[in-house]
C-alpha cells in the first residue's frame, strides 16, 4: 500500500483548508443557484415564457459547468467538496423556491441569488489573496464578474 505525498503547493495546510471552506461555500451558493435557476426554467409561464426559458437555460448551463470548476479546487488544496444537499443546504446563503412563483417573482429571486453568489465570493477572495492562492482569486474573480453581469441582465427585465 503506497502513502500518498503530502500536498506542498506553496501555501500551508491550515491556509489551504481556510479557503477551501470558503471555497465549499461558493460552491453550495452556485449549485442552489443553478437548482433554483432550473427549477424556474421547467416551471416559468406568461408572456415572456421564451425570452426568460432561454436565458434561465443559459444561466443554468453556465452554474452547472462552474460548480465542476469550484469542486475541482477544492479537491487541488486537499479537501473533499461538499456534494449532497444536506451540506449546500447549511453552507447556502440563498433561499429555497417553493409553490408557485411568477415569472417577475422569478426574475426577483434570481437576481437575489445572482447577487448571494457573488457577496460569498467576494468574502473568499481576500482570504485566497492573503493565501497567495493566485488560482483561486481567478476563479472567484471570473465568478463574480459572471453573476453580476447575469444580475444586470435579469434586473434590466425588471425595468418598465
Amino acid at each position: 500500500m503506497s502513502k500518498i505525498s503530502p500536498i506542498n503547493i506553496g501555501i500551508s495546510e491550515k491556509d489551504r483548508k481556510v479557503v477551501a471552506d470558503g471555497l465549499a461555500r461558493v460552491l453550495a451558493d452556485t449549485y442552489t443557484l443553478y437548482l433554483k435557476t432550473h427549477n424556474f426554467h421547467w416551471n416559468v409561464t406568461g408572456s415572456m415564457f421564451q425570452t426568460l426559458h432561454i436565458m434561465f437555460m443559459t444561466q443554468y448551463n453556465e452554474s452547472w459547468l462552474a460548480v465542476d470548476l469550484i469542486a475541482e479546487r477544492i479537491r487541488a488544496l486537499g479537501y473533499p467538496a461538499p456534494g449532497s444537499y444536506k451540506e449546500f443546504a447549511a453552507l447556502t446563503t440563498i433561499k429555497e423556491s417553493t409553490g408557485s412563483v411568477s415569472a417577475k417573482d422569478m426574475i426577483k429571486q434570481l437576481v437575489s441569488g445572482q447577487e448571494a453568489v457573488v457577496r460569498t465570493a467576494r468574502e473568499v477572495l481576500p482570504i485566497a489573496d492573503k493565501a497567495g492562492d493566485q488560482p483561486t482569486v481567478d476563479l472567484l474573480s471570473a465568478r463574480m464578474e459572471v453573476h453580476e453581469k447575469n444580475a444586470w441582465m435579469l434586473r434590466s427585465l425588471l425595468e418598465d
